[in-house]
């Protein structure tokens, strides 16, 4: 079953449980925040990443990555001269399956995705114990990518409590880390929450060694320091 939502085409990628304030100021999504604002909760829209550049502009769907994640608003601040600043939490991921542009703002038929915690067809048994395995060698690499951060002189990304739960780890370790959009954008896309962690565990120990290496670090991108599990 697919569902008509909103478009926020972004160079950025949000994941379920993240937090994301935005300062629209665009007649189109000034447009888009006042029908949602006339709408009944929950008032949500979809955050999906821009391909290249920083407009869809005419190449349109083929612009944008197929998912993206639900984005709830929490808080919407008017301003006089009719700016507006959100307060958004990442909801469910979704795939997009056909790009609308019917309104002056983009929107997507899109199909939810499930949050599976491991592949479809896994031993139970078999996947929790590597769903264990994945969820402490993760929290250890994330904590040695934090040192070597540290010790280059890198801005500390603070969370104060890493979650134990595998898929809410896998976004807050997905989100926080300091990789390129395509990198970021292939772990919200992964088919489960074991495949996400799997691979955040290569990038921490690349990233590791190579802050280990040089004497300069990544240039950030953004991080997320906080995450709601509501």
């Amino acid at each position: 079953m697919s569902d008509l939502l909103p478009l926020f085409p972004l160079s950025t990628v949000l994941f379920p449980g993240m937090r994301l304030p935005l300062h629209i100021f665009e007649d189109r999504y000034r447009l888009l925040v006042s029908d949602l604002a006339a709408r009944p909760e929950p008032r949500r829209f979809g955050v999906i990443a821009i391909r290249k550049g920083r407009e869809v502009g005419a190449d349109g769907v083929t612009a944008l990555h197929e998912v993206g994640c639900v984005a709830e608003v929490r808080q919407i601040t008017p301003h006089a001269d009719g700016r507006f600043d959100l307060a958004t939490v990442g909801a469910e991921r979704f795939r997009l399956l056909r790009a609308d542009t019917s309104l002056p703002y983009l929107q997507g038929e899109v199909e939810m995705l499930n949050d599976d915690a491991s592949p479809a067809g896994t031993d139970q048994a078999v996947a929790a114990e590597a769903l264990a395995f994945a969820t402490s060698r993760v929290q250890a690499g994330f904590r040695a990518y934090l040192n070597a951060l540290a010790d280059r002189g890198g801005s500390v990304i603070s969370i104060a409590d890493l979650p134990d739960e595998p898929v809410l780890l896998s976004y807050v370790i997905g989100a926080a880390m300091i990789i390129d959009l395509p990198e970021r954008q292939s772990l919200l896309a992964a088919p489960s929450a074991l495949d996400r962690l799997r691979r955040e565990r290569s990038l921490l120990v690349r990233e590791t060694a190579m802050l280990r290496a040089t004497t300069s670090r990544p240039a950030p991108d953004y991080a997320f320091e906080q995450f709601s599990q509501n």
